[in-house]
């Protein structure tokens, strides 16, 4: 392939891993993805908000633990054999960060051009760990923005516990 042509080709391939959340489809860019493992016991802690699940020990790291039913409001869940823990990289700091999530469906490739904005939903509904969606096999996917799932407060007191889990 010719730089020209590469130049004149808009239509980056993204991959994104996907995964349910209740009966909704939602992806993340697999770049981000550093393992997917399966519900363990967490160290939990207090004064963080609710959707901080806890701290994982990861070789030495300790990893926040979000899960993101609570984090998107969703209707809470029970804990079951299909949910997972996926470590994702955060982009803030470096460090990672686990999201809880029912069950991992698939890798997504998707060309850049099919990401669909995310409509405006009212001032009630958070759309801002929602980068775009796109369709795939009848069904829509929500494509998140990992590192907008934790706020900078939350991160700063579980920084600080470092060496504590």
């Amino acid at each position: 392939m010719s730089d020209d042509s590469k130049s004149q080709n808009h239509n980056v391939n993204m991959e994104f891993l996907t995964f349910t959340l209740g009966s909704e489809n939602y992806g993340v860019d697999i770049l981000k993805v550093r393992e997917i493992r399966g519900w363990e016991k967490i160290r939990e802690l207090h004064d963080t908000p609710d959707y901080v699940k806890g701290v994982l020990d990861l070789r030495g790291s300790i990893v926040p633990i979000i899960d993101l039913r609570i984090r998107f409001q969703i209707e809470n869940y029970e804990y079951i054999s299909t949910t997972v823990i996926i470590i994702l990289a955060d982009g803030n700091d470096g460090g990672m960060m686990g999201v809880v999530v029912d069950s991992v469906s698939d890798v997504l490739a998707v060309n850049q051009s099919e990401i669909r904005s995310t409509p405006s939903l009212g001032s009630k509904i958070n759309t801002d760990y929602i980068h775009g969606m796109v369709t795939a096999d009848d069904h829509m996917v929500m494509l998140v923005e990992s590192d907008k799932l934790l706020d900078r407060e939350a991160f700063e007191v579980i920084s600080k516990l470092e060496g504590v889990a």
